[in-house]
């Protein structure tokens, strides 16, 4: 299985990397156009997993009036939940299923990265594919992206919470009485993980490579920048989901 995941992915994307800084001897470009280029390849499957994400959030009061209607009969409440995914046309795995396919190619860059940092595994490059010998890490001059960066690290924690607020439900009005109880309680779920995954996101980028961090800042960028692009798509396509 390491054989294929090297060969598939690994390999393939540690020479697209060699490959653009032998073209750019910058290290910082050469992770910046790596990166966009796997956020293209990855284009499609972002945007299914975002539409699909979107019209979970969507469904979730119609998903809470179920719950409230069917109260203690989780076999009713579980196939009015499914009849609702079908009238919506919404795959419940939909938005999951995309992220698992890329996971295996964000793990290999993640690797690429931090061998190509560090100067390792340069006998795995294509015969067409020079040999550096050794990376300079110094990027513009002043940066360099095998030391840690506080700065770059905070940076890709906001890029997180700008991304996750786009998801965020908001708390339903105090005029919703006990009806919005479960729904408050959602939208105070999503809250906590707004600001959970952006602290998580500086405290493990503050252990890595600043040239990790520029990886997870300019991907989290791009990625909320395609799904404020899905979520304007898909406000024009797809009329608001009625609550009774």
């Amino acid at each position: 299985m390491n054989g294929i995941f090297q060969a598939v992915l690994y390999q393939p994307i540690l020479n697209i990397f060699i490959g653009l800084y032998t073209i750019i001897p910058d290290v910082g470009v050469a992770i910046v156009l790596l990166t966009v280029f796997i956020k293209l390849l990855l284009y499609p499957l972002t945007s299914s997993s975002i539409r699909a994400q979107k019209s979970l959030t969507e469904l979730q009061p119609k998903m809470e009036e179920i719950k409230k209607l069917h109260a203690g009969n989780q076999q009713m409440i579980a196939q009015e939940t499914m009849q609702l995914y079908k009238e919506h046309k919404v795959n419940p795995f939909g938005s999951c299923l995309p992220i698992l396919i890329q996971l295996p190619v964000f793990i290999a860059l993640y690797r690429v990265l931090r061998a190509g940092l560090s100067g390792k595994d340069f006998g795995l490059l294509y015969p067409f594919i020079p040999n550096p010998g050794n990376l300079n890490t110094l990027s513009l001059g002043f940066l360099d992206l095998s030391k840690r960066s506080i700065i770059l690290a905070v940076l890709a924690g906001a890029a997180q919470y700008w991304q996750a607020k786009m998801m965020t439900r908001k708390r339903p009005p105090k005029e919703a009485g006990a009806g919005g109880k479960d729904e408050d309680m959602a939208a105070m779920m999503n809250k906590q993980m707004l600001y959970m995954m952006p602290a998580l996101t500086v405290i493990i980028g503050i252990q890595l490579p600043a040239g990790l961090s520029l990886y997870w800042l300019l991907s989290t960028i791009l990625t909320a920048t395609q799904q404020k692009l899905v979520f304007k798509k898909h406000a024009h396509a797809t009329p608001p989901v009625q609550t009774t």
